[in-house]
């Protein structure tokens, strides 16, 4: 996607090899990988990757464990007897 917003879908031709997470998250990484790469070959096509979003890591992240707690937030089951 980043090589289309700048046209030039038709001048590189890029395979990547991908390890870990889901399908939609590589994707991702790739897409942000690509846009970084078009960043640092030419600086002017920041401005026009930076609208589009394709330059923004997703920051969300597993949350760990608390004590007293089964997962992140899952508690155990309340009894009132």
């Amino acid at each position: 996607a980043p090589l289309r917003e700048i046209n030039l879908d038709k001048q590189f031709d890029i395979v990547v090899l991908v390890k870990g997470g889901g399908l939609t998250g590589q994707a991702e990484a790739i897409q942000l990988g690509v846009a970084r790469l078009l960043c640092k070959m030419n600086p002017e096509n920041r401005s026009m990757l930076k609208p589009f979003g394709f330059l923004t890591r997703d920051a969300r992240i597993k949350e760990r464990k608390k004590y007293g707690l089964r997962k992140a937030r899952k508690a155990p089951q309340y009894s009132k007897r």
